[in-house]
Formats: structure tokens, sequence, C-alpha cells
């Protein structure tokens, strides 16, 4: 039987909603349709009207985060005075996901790790690194624009600094203590991310200025 008219928008997103707190408490290879059945509050069956597998779920999980992090990173950039406060931005939100997200970056590293064995995962993560790679890249030709940056090609700037991020990103998540000491709670994870947050910001941020900063002879008033 087919959902109601206007329902089914509403529980796929509670499937997947679901979905990520599965991942993120119990992981992939624990993850199941019959738990994720059981976390959404739905029948076995519903959820299997909306995936036909384990491998869907998890690609709808991974587009889920992917996206809210574009949204944050837009955020972040909105309203920015030049072009180093725009990337600056981007900056924080990407590395501020890593200390104050775990649920997004369980979703991805689970994602990345089944996407080495299957190509349709392989596919979609291409074409979401596709997107991230275009998205930095179309700030980076703004600020080539402005004279901000040093001439540079931006798509090749683009995955330079998606490198730069996700590098410091997974250090970001893989030394955060807190499941260590047993402490899961979301206001100790912030407390304590902090100052790696802030240190990884700072780091970035001395090499972006080393990689994109104009040389005398390109821009003798910039920065």
């Amino acid at each position: 039987m087919s959902p109601k008219v206007g329902v089914a928008p509403a529980r796929r997103d509670a499937i997947v909603r679901a979905t990520v707190r599965c991942l993120a408490r119990d992981g992939y290879a624990r993850l199941t349709m019959k738990r994720v059945a059981a976390e959404a509050g739905v029948a076995p069956g519903i959820l299997h009207y909306y995936f036909r597998d384990k491998r869907a779920i998890l690609a709808a999980a991974a587009d889920r985060v992917t996206r809210d992090l574009d949204r944050r990173v837009a955020a972040e950039a909105r309203g920015a005075r030049d072009a180093w406060a725009r990337l600056r931005g981007l900056v924080r939100a990407g590395l501020a996901a890593a200390t104050r997200d775990r649920e997004a970056w369980t979703v991805f590293i689970a994602f990345w790790g089944e996407a080495l064995h299957d190509r349709e995962l392989a596919l979609l993560n291409a074409r979401a690194y596709g997107r991230a790679r275009r998205l930095i890249a179309a700030g980076i030709a703004r600020g080539v624009a402005e004279g901000a940056f040093r001439r540079l090609d931006p798509a090749e700037a683009g995955a330079v600094i998606l490198a730069l991020l996700d590098g410091l990103s997974l250090q970001l998540r893989f030394e955060d203590g807190d499941d260590a000491r047993g402490d899961r709670s979301d206001r100790a994870r912030r407390r304590r991310g902090r100052r790696p947050l802030a240190r990884a910001a700072r780091l970035a941020e001395e090499a972006l200025v080393r990689y994109l900063t104009p040389t005398r002879e390109e821009a003798p008033h910039a920065r």
C-alpha cells in the first residue's frame, strides 16, 4: 500500500534521520533495515517501500548530511565582506562539523568505506566531491578576480582546499576523546572540541595564506 499523499516526504525524511542516528550509535556493520525501522517507528514493510536495501539507505543518509553541511557553509559565507572572509567562513563551517556533528562524520566515514567496494556508491561520492570542488572553485575564482588571491587555476585550488579540509577534519574526528572517556554528551563534545577546532582553523588559514596570497608583482597592495 502506498503512503497517503503528503505523508511520503515526511516519512522518508524521518527514515533517513533514523538511519543517521543508527549509524552514529552502532556503526554500519550493525546497521540493518529492521533496526532502522524500529528507530524510525515504522513497520519494516514501510521501510522497503522507500529503500530497496541497506546500500540505498546509506546513500540517502550520506546525501542528507552532505547537503546539511553545504547549507552550513553557505550560511557562514553569506554576508562576508570579501574573499578572505568567505573562505574563512567555509573553513570554519567545514571543520566545525568534525567536532560538533559526530553523526555527520560517522555517516561520511561509513559511506566512503562502502564506496571503495560499490560502483554505484563510488559514483555518488564522486558527484558529491565534484559539487564541493566546484563550490570552492567559484569562491576562489571570485577572489582572483577581486585581486585577493594570486592567479591560479580555481578548479585545482578547489581540489587542494577540499583535501586540506578533509585531512584536518578527519584528524579532529579521530582525535576526539569523548567516546573513549565514555562521555558522549553534546555539551562535553562542544567544550572539548573548541581548542582543537581553533587550532585546526588557525593551521588551515596559515596554509591558505601561503597558498593563495598574491605575489608583489600580482597585487602590490594585497595582503
